[in-house]
């Protein structure tokens, strides 16, 4: 549904976007980096606010810049508010929703459900310049859903949600990608993602660095020992039946009181095969199983520093 060619962006001598190609399919996608990396000249090509200095940027097949006929079909939450505060929530979604194309009975409609949807029914009538930082998010996400888009882009769009907050917004978010249409998400914070989708791009300085499956990404990373850490009764016993599994690397048990030790491994699919019968076969008791690098910190410290 999005597709990038080529695409840069300059700022007089600064790249905002540095020769990206890249696609966006149906679903949820995150669009993660650190402040500075990128995301926001990306959502911006996309958006049609920007056009691109070099490259192409093509969504539903059209460019999207000045096109209305792609933004009728485009939800997008920005991560800065752009409010009438004198506006009530429910002035403002209607605003956008009519700007939109809905009109009449559909229009009032259309945004009763949106409000419903975010959970700003009690709060709706309710001047937009009195509102918390997290009701101003949901009443953004309200305006950006409440012309059923095939598309909706978001950024940063947990931002001063509190934590009940966040878990209602990321359910939505996955009910719209399970729904088949296509979500690009915007963070910084990559463990507000994790749980949503493990589909990514990853931009560093304007370049992207990895895209598609996060677990597929971090098993090509071989070149860097892969840690397990396990929580047992007995560590010891334990640690000696790994040392005789090939795949393992290095062992050490804990030194603070802790019954756990921790491995690396430079092959995790044979180890996490290996274990189960391992631990049966001894008998162990296992009470805790994880891994620090089975996860998108992983990823993104591993690709930046290599």
């Amino acid at each position: 549904m999005i597709e990038l060619t080529n695409a840069s962006r300059w700022y007089g001598q600064v790249i905002g976007l540095n020769d990206v190609t890249c696609t966006v399919p149906a679903g949820i996608t995150a669009l993660l980096g650190p402040n500075g990396a990128g995301k926001s000249t990306l959502i911006k090509l996309v958006t049609g606010q920007l056009k691109p200095t070099t490259g192409q940027v093509k969504v539903l097949g059209q460019t999207p810049f000045a096109n209305g006929r792609v933004y009728r079909r485009m939800g997008y939450c920005p991560e800065t508010d752009g409010f009438y505060e004198d506006m009530t929530g429910r002035e403002f979604v209607t605003m956008l929703a009519a700007m939109a194309g809905l009109r009449g009975e559909e229009l009032a409609k259309r945004v009763a459900e949106a409000l419903h949807i975010v959970g700003m029914e009690q709060s709706a009538d309710r001047k937009l310049g009195g509102y918390s930082k997290g009701m101003r998010q949901r009443i953004k996400v309200a305006q950006a859903i409440v012309h059923s888009p095939d598309l909706l882009i978001l950024d940063e769009p947990l931002n001063g949600l509190d934590p009940v907050g966040r878990h209602e917004m990321s359910e939505l978010f996955r009910q719209f990608g399970r729904q088949g249409k296509c979500v690009l998400i915007s963070s910084h914070i990559l463990y507000e993602v994790e749980q949503m989708t493990s589909n990514i791009l990853l931009l560093y300085r304007g370049r992207l660095l990895a895209q598609g499956d996060v677990y597929q990404i971090r098993a090509l990373i071989d070149r860097h020992p892969h840690r397990v850490a396990i929580r047992t009764d007995n560590p010891r016993g334990l640690a000696m039946a790994l040392l005789a599994l090939p795949c393992v690397l290095s062992l050490r048990i804990s030194e603070n009181g802790t019954k756990q030790l921790e491995l690396e491994t430079r092959d995790p699919e044979a180890f996490y095969s290996q274990l189960p019968d391992l631990v049966l076969a001894g008998g162990f008791h296992v009470t805790g199983f994880e891994s620090p690098d089975n996860n998108l910190e992983s990823v993104f410290r591993y690709l930046t520093q290599g």
